[in-house]
């Protein structure tokens, strides 16, 4: 257990010296990369930390691609391609935004099963309730929205960007 959370902060710390400026790019979606998954069960339990760290490298630089798809690009179906080639479907962060970007195709039945995968894989992602609370929103059950809102609240307080994002959706004044 200690050498896995040993291992999880050295590859976190590489990531942010090696390569600042993916990190900055991703904003608030900076995901920890998976060290515990293999990406495909293909991977003997053997590897060589080096590995594992290009590993973890693989999985930020994918997602941060992926990210930039979604949000920059407006490619909703890229992005999603992009994000189920990295293998990790069952990360919080990967889920959350395979429902954001299904959510915006119009895929609300797509969306509504990645946001609950994500919140399977981390009840507490405030960024997840944030998005599903969105989109109970535009199925036009805010008194769920506004649930959602609460279990936010709850998880990062009433001044973090998930909060006021999904507020701001409740209250009629943005659109995500």
């Amino acid at each position: 257990m200690k050498s896995t959370l040993t291992l999880s902060a050295a590859l976190l710390l590489s990531v942010i010296l090696v390569a600042p400026e993916i990190a900055a790019a991703a904003g608030e979606e900076n995901p920890t990369p998976p060290a515990s998954q293999n990406k495909s069960n293909k991977d003997t339990q053997t590897k060589k930390k080096k590995d594992k760290s290009s590993s973890a490298e693989d999985f930020l630089n994918g997602y941060h691609a992926a990210y930039k798809l979604i949000y920059d690009k407006s490619d909703y179906e890229g992005g999603i391609a992009a994000l189920h080639a990295l293998g990790y479907d069952d990360n919080a962060d990967v889920a959350t935004l395979l429902g954001y970007a299904s959510r915006k195709l119009g895929r609300y039945d797509d969306a509504k099963v990645w946001y609950e995968r994500a919140l399977a894989a981390d009840p507490n992602h405030a960024v997840t309730w944030s998005y599903y609370g969105m989109w109970q929103a535009e199925q036009g059950n805010l008194l769920k929205a506004k649930d959602d809102l609460e279990k936010v609240r709850l998880i990062c307080g009433t001044d973090c960007k998930p909060y006021k994002m999904l507020e701001d959706v409740i209250e009629g004044t943005e659109t995500y």
